[in-house]
């Protein structure tokens, strides 16, 4: 865990909103968790998923001033919008872009939550700087994530006393922590959300009721279907392009995903994990290691 507490703003974000008395039940029926915990002191983590059962959207949703407020990848922020409001019907609900107007930050380090007065736990949220702020509810070793107003957020981080963090920072500790965000790490249309790791990142909700999307992802994991894993790599050489082939011994054994300054995830045949345990494998040309992270819960494999 990286020491004190840093901010870097996280311009790969974007900040929607989602109001209206029908908002709870219009985005129950659409995401892989449940809205009914959505409040000013609570984020989830969620997926919107195709008809499929295939990823679409990751999105970090809390409550604030009677609405939801959505951190939604930034460069697609335009179609979510689009393919929510194909659901929208007769439902008492107003969506809204709010990127002009706010502003995601990331805040962490050893000491950020205690800073921010957030209990350490997934999701703990509240009120900041006319914003909020809340515990990253994938992992709290991720830190917080904030939405802050863009015409006051350089006041509200100097009052914060957080150092500024380099660029590529916090993209560093998620890619070493294992957690895949927005489409660079996710390919809509194929990715399967209990190969990138929503359930144990909090995303996924077994209980509530029907989902676009559920009947894939509750078979996935009821019949053991789980066969490959999004796992974070450390490279040595020239960081290898998306969909790299992975090798042991001229064999492939998964694909690189995203790359970059010598992190990344990879996509593995978990049938090959012993097998490449303290071996050397290669991608391109690079030298790759792959480690399974202390949160991932792997499937007895037969």
């Amino acid at each position: 865990m990286i020491d004190k507490a840093f901010f870097e703003l996280n311009p790969a974000r974007s900040v929607i909103a989602v109001s209206g008395e029908d908002r709870q039940e219009f985005l129950q029926g659409l995401i892989s968790n449940d809205t009914t915990r959505i409040g000013e002191s609570r984020a989830i983590f969620a997926a919107l998923l195709t008809p499929q059962g295939k990823f679409a959207y990751d999105l970090l949703l809390v409550g604030a001033d009677g609405r939801y407020l959505i951190d939604a990848e930034q460069a697609r922020r335009a179609e979510l919008l689009k393919r929510l409001k194909m659901f929208k019907l007769r439902s008492k609900v107003t969506l809204d872009d709010l990127d002009a107007d706010f502003i995601v930050v990331n805040l962490f380090g050893a000491e950020s939550l205690a800073r921010l007065g957030l209990a350490a736990e997934p999701g703990a949220a509240k009120e900041l700087g006319g914003g909020a702020v809340f515990a990253d509810p994938r992992l709290p070793d991720l830190g917080a994530r904030a939405f802050l107003p863009r015409a006051s957020h350089a006041q509200t981080l100097a009052e914060l006393g957080f150092s500024e963090a380099p660029m590529g920072t916090f993209r560093k500790l998620r890619y070493e922590l294992g957690v895949p965000e927005g489409s660079q790490d996710l390919i809509p249309d194929k990715s399967i959300l209990l190969e990138s790791g929503f359930d144990e990142l909090h995303g996924v909700d077994w209980q509530k009721g029907c989902y676009m999307g559920q009947e894939l992802t509750a078979r996935t994991k009821y019949r053991g279907l789980v066969r490959k894993r999004l796992l974070p790599v450390a490279i040595e050489g020239v960081d290898p392009a998306h969909g790299t082939a992975i090798l042991l011994d001229g064999k492939e054994i998964g694909e690189i995903r995203h790359a970059e300054a010598g992190f990344g995830l990879a996509l593995i045949r978990l049938e090959h994990l012993e097998a490449i345990s303290g071996k050397m494998i290669e991608a391109d040309g690079a030298r790759v290691t792959i480690s399974v992270p202390a949160w991932v819960k792997l499937p007895e494999m037969a």
